[in-house]
């Protein structure tokens, strides 16, 4: 029952993510780290304002302390980039977050982290799954967490202060001061305030949030930035005058961002930027990386710097691989996460976003005139989205026309070149480029095409909608 896809496991609660589930996975996980010889050296859990987060968190750490394997929880609700900086900065060989990040409320789930701080890679987890299959047979004892905390076997942590202090010493603190900006924050109902209205204060920023109570529910809507989700950031930055919004999703992973005119800022575009900032501006030197369904812009900066763009499947275990591997200075991908070298090796909203306001006080420039920057040199990509729900009939039939059949519709534009790394993309010979593909992490067909207009996106995303009879 316990599948791991992109983002780590997930599922409806009350449905597959149970109490006996959790203590399941934890078992698994802890059996493993018996087996790898770093069980002595500890794990650690945080976990977002889900519903039940906090409470499986606890489930989790039941489930170690019956192994016998010393559980360290972030006593309080963290964004999955703090728990991830913790499981590098403290050392521990494994850790999790229980989140469900940007799906609907029904949901949570676990995202599994390694050694560093990165995501847990496929050969993890299909080996985590193995242990999970041996687990369910086996006698799994547990010590409720009281017990537990009474004996030592779990203890409560809180790295937020190192966590802040680690951005703060990244950023240019003394520019920001200087800018004197104006910003709005919207935390979504997730995790991010703590973290970031403190280094913005700290850096002298006029700061002022929304939706930063807990809501389980998210208010109703997906804590997933888009412009239609931060209509309501969208209207205060308009109304008062802000330099720029800025929004995080469930578990502050993933960045939204509207500028200085009301418009939201496509997550392609926040990448384009930050790359181009640390090229251009920073002096940094280096190649990117960007999944396969990200913008392509990325590949023209790198060219136009000596760079290279490196294109990775969807899931940010490759890009953060893939910058491992590279030496790459950015990474990211067109859902709204990004990381950059020196930091850890995962999204992080709250450091994007620092870095976004760091960039507009260095540059004098708002985030409207660093665009038009951009495209004066660069030209222009429009981005055309879809996604389809489908029954498992439909999804079988699509998955034999489009990646066992091969089957693709008549383009308008030429085709040069397909991949089915991940899914199908096509690359048309002008550049452009279109990709139908299973989510990891929802039941939904996504496209995505980017084209020189958003009338040509439209209008090839229409042709594969219309070929596969969605």
């Amino acid at each position: 029952m316990i599948k791991f896809g992109t983002g780590g496991w997930r599922a409806v609660i009350g449905d597959e993510f149970t109490r006996k589930n959790v203590q399941l996975l934890a078992a698994a996980l802890a059996y493993k780290m018996k087996e790898d010889g770093v069980a002595d050296k500890g794990f650690v859990i945080g976990y977002d304002r889900r519903f039940l987060s906090q409470e499986a968190a606890g489930w989790a750490a039941e489930a170690f302390a019956g192994a016998g394997v010393h559980t360290s929880i972030i006593h309080r609700d963290s964004p999955t980039p703090l728990v991830m900086f913790t499981v590098a900065g403290k050392g521990f060989p494994y850790g999790m977050a229980v989140t469900a990040s940007h799906n609907p409320a029904i949901y949570n789930g676990i995202k599994v982290f390694m050694e560093g701080g990165r995501d847990a890679d496929e050969v993890f987890t299909s080996e985590l799954e193995g242990y999970i299959r041996m687990a369910e047979s086996r006698e799994r004892p547990i010590v409720e967490l009281p017990e537990a905390l009474a004996q030592g076997l779990v203890e409560y942590i809180d790295p937020m202060n190192e966590y802040i202090d680690n951005i703060m010493e990244a950023v240019d603190m003394k520019a920001i001061r200087e800018a004197g900006l104006h910003i709005a924050l919207d935390p979504m109902y997730g995790v991010s305030q703590t973290a970031l209205q403190t280094i913005l204060l700290t850096a002298r920023c006029g700061v002022e949030v929304i939706h930063e109570r807990r809501d389980a529910l998210f208010g109703g809507r997906l804590p997933a930035p888009s412009e239609k989700t931060l209509a309501g950031l969208i209207n205060f930055v308009i109304e008062h005058h802000c330099d720029l919004g800025i929004a995080t999703d469930g578990d502050a992973d993933r960045l939204g961002v509207i500028d200085d005119t009301g418009e939201f800022l496509h997550p392609n575009k926040i990448l384009v930027l930050l790359y181009y900032y640390l090229l251009k501006y920073k002096g940094w030197k280096g190649s990117a990386v960007r999944n396969i369904a990200t913008t392509h812009l990325l590949d023209r900066i790198a060219a136009s710097f000596g760079e290279q763009c490196y294109e990775v499947p969807v899931g940010f275990k490759y890009v953060s691989g893939k910058m491992l591997e590279t030496g790459a200075i950015i990474g990211g991908e067109s859902s709204g996460g990004l990381t950059v070298r020196g930091h850890i090796q995962g999204k992080d909203g709250i450091y994007a976003g620092s870095l976004l306001v760091e960039m507009v006080a260095k540059t004098g420039r708002s985030l409207s005139q660093l665009w038009q920057e951009i495209e004066q040199q660069y030209g222009r990509c429009e981005m055309a989205e879809r996604d389809y729900r489908f029954s498992q009939a439909k999804k079988a039939e699509i998955y034999t026309q489009l990646l066992e059949d091969k089957l693709l519709p008549t383009f308008a534009h030429e085709v040069d070149r397909v991949s089915y790394q991940d899914g199908c993309k096509v690359y048309f010979a002008n550049g452009g480029w279109i990709i139908a593909r299973f989510s990891g992490t929802e039941p939904l067909l996504r496209i995505f095409c980017e084209m020189p207009t958003m009338r040509e996106a439209d209008a090839e995303a229409d042709c594969m909608q219309q070929f596969l009879g969605l």
